[in-house]
């Protein structure tokens, strides 16, 4: 690049922090009043940027990608999940991917931990009942929920984000189990005294809990689809606080009407921002507006990492968060 500031095109609202340094850096387009980008807007932004900073709610498809100009050499993502880019398109085009890794790690595990916790106590029945007005009182037989302390947790996706949940579930009497490409690393699966399962089938069948902690990626679309759904037990509970295509929504729903699983607890899902409205009827279900790293610390240390990496691309050096090509 030529040593005039770059123009960054930013597709969001991010914390005023973040941008005030932002302006500071570079030559920056910044949206103002966040609304999310139109196909046609998306497709200006992506012809005149050096630099596009999306998020979770763009899609930059094929289709987008092709129209891009030829000074867009790096999309620097505001987010760790990159399943909204065409990542074979961007380096066909040999534009760079960067995302923000390790930030949200923890933010995200409390939230599992506390779907994890909310499900099985029915804390949003209970909570929904004393607002109405119609609570009488305690009673022996009132909200009786589920005891996690000894139960099973099957883990799907033993990343850095899989393993902070195991740690927090383990502190609560959880027995860890997982289901991982890899199996992880010896000293780590000690410390967590975790079992790995390297049949997915098969954790699914044993399992109380289960929790989706992977990316979703081709080889993870409906990775739990209705055959796999179907293996679970009918007093387990399923939680997703990673990316809601990993499930298939519609299966999930037959199953939690017909009572063959106990609940749910959803931070995402499959066509967000449109959310079945039958999950939102079924008491035994706390569905969340994918607020799993909505922490001022976490979007404040996104922000970060997103200025680092293009300030690290535009100096002339490898990004530290390129999105590698093993990615998927």
């Amino acid at each position: 690049m030529t040593s005039k500031k770059p123009l960054v095109i930013v597709t969001r609202k991010l914390p005023d922090i973040i941008e005030t340094r932002m302006m500071e850096l570079f030559n920056v387009r910044l949206n103002l009043d966040d609304h999310a980008f139109t196909a046609a807007e998306m497709i200006e932004a992506v012809k005149e940027a050096d630099v596009l900073v999306p998020t979770v709610t763009d899609r930059l498809d094929a289709r987008i990608l092709a129209l891009s100009g030829p000074n867009l050499k790096l999309i620097a993502n505001y987010g760790a999940g990159v399943d909204h880019i065409d990542l074979a398109s961007a380096r066909q085009r040999t534009i760079t991917v960067t995302n923000t890794p390790g930030v949200l790690t923890e933010d995200t595990a409390d939230m599992t931990l506390a779907l994890l916790l909310a499900v099985p106590r029915r804390l949003i029945e209970g909570e929904r009942l004393l607002r109405s007005g119609d609570w009488a009182g305690w009673s022996p037989t009132g909200l009786r929920g589920s005891r996690i302390w000894g139960k099973r947790l099957g883990i799907i996706g033993m990343g850095r984000i899989g393993q902070a949940v195991a740690r927090r579930a383990k502190a609560f009497g959880l027995s860890i189990h997982y289901h991982n490409r890899h199996r992880i690393a010896a000293d780590v699966e000690e410390e967590l005294e975790a079992t790995y399962w390297e049949s997915l089938d098969q954790m699914l069948a044993r399992m109380d809990i289960i929790s989706v902690n992977c990316p979703h990626t081709p080889a993870t679309y409906h990775l739990l689809s209705a055959r796999r759904l179907k293996l679970m037990q009918q007093h387990a509970f399923i939680i997703n606080t990673s990316r809601g295509e990993v499930i298939d929504e519609n299966a999930l729903i037959r199953m939690l009407v017909a009572g063959e699983l106990a609940g749910a607890g959803l931070d995402v899902f499959e066509n967000e921002p449109a959310v079945n409205p039958k999950l939102l009827e079924m008491p035994n279900v706390v569905a969340l507006p994918h607020m799993g790293s909505a922490t001022t610390e976490g979007r404040n240390d996104m922000g970060e990492k997103v200025l680092i990496n293009i300030k690290t691309f535009t100096d002339g050096h490898n990004p530290p968060d390129r999105v590698l090509e093993d990615w998927v």
